[in-house]
């Protein structure tokens, strides 16, 4: 199961690692699960990859061998104990969850808040370790922790705005060119301030089975 799966990238890569594997993926944006349907068919992946125009919050499907959930907690509840309380729930008990979370490298100032996302805090995100705290706290060990590189960031920043800076370049009188132009500035001016500042965690989480309690009699 892929969470806020997006265009199903990640899902489909999965699926085509492991040949008897079968996915869903949810999403609420049209677009993007169009995209998701179009690749899986293109790979031939269309009988194992299912991707469904719904809301995640309170999912009845599931449980999941495999859940992922990269970058998007967010669709499982506003505040992330709720979000990995959810993704306990839906992951079988020898599963795994392969969790994206953002985290605070350090802490931002008031200036950097004020240049990232509208109303951006502190409380946003946690450090590292009270990530992997909370982690733990809903039910998980952390069998793997990796965090993304500055180069990765780097990478997936420049190629979100890549096309549309070439597309401006090159239309600079077309109508909805200023209203892109701004768009874009205002992006690139939230990362390049979250730069270095706001990390990406990547943790592979195993359910944490509840022990028996055994019980004698006399």
């Amino acid at each position: 199961m892929d969470i806020g799966c997006g265009s199903g990238e990640l899902m489909l890569r999965v699926l085509a690692d492991s040949t008897e594997a079968t996915g869903t993926g949810i999403d609420l944006d049209p677009g993007d699960l169009a995209r998701a349907r179009k690749a899986a068919e293109d790979r031939g992946l269309t009988p194992r990859a299912r991707f469904v125009e719904e809301s995640a919050t309170g999912t009845d499907r599931g449980p999941a061998d495999l859940v992922l959930c990269v970058g998007s907690s967010q669709a499982l509840g506003d505040r992330l104990p709720d979000a990995l309380a959810e993704l306990r729930r839906l992951v079988t008990d020898h599963g795994r969850v392969l969790l994206g979370e953002g985290f605070w490298e350090r802490t931002p100032t008031p200036g950097e808040l004020s240049r990232m996302w509208p109303d951006a805090a502190v409380t946003d995100h946690p450090g590292l370790p009270k990530l992997i705290d909370l982690a733990i706290g809903a039910g998980f060990r952390p069998e793997w922790t990796e965090t993304a590189s500055l180069e990765e960031w780097e990478e997936f920043e420049s190629g979100y705005l890549a096309d549309t800076e070439v597309w401006l370049a090159e239309h600079p009188r077309h109508p909805l060119a200023e209203e892109t132009r701004q768009r874009v500035d205002r992006h690139r001016a939230r990362w390049l301030t979250y730069r270095g500042v706001l990390g990406l965690a990547y943790l592979t989480l195993v359910p944490a089975l509840v022990p028996t309690r055994v019980t004698t009699t006399a």
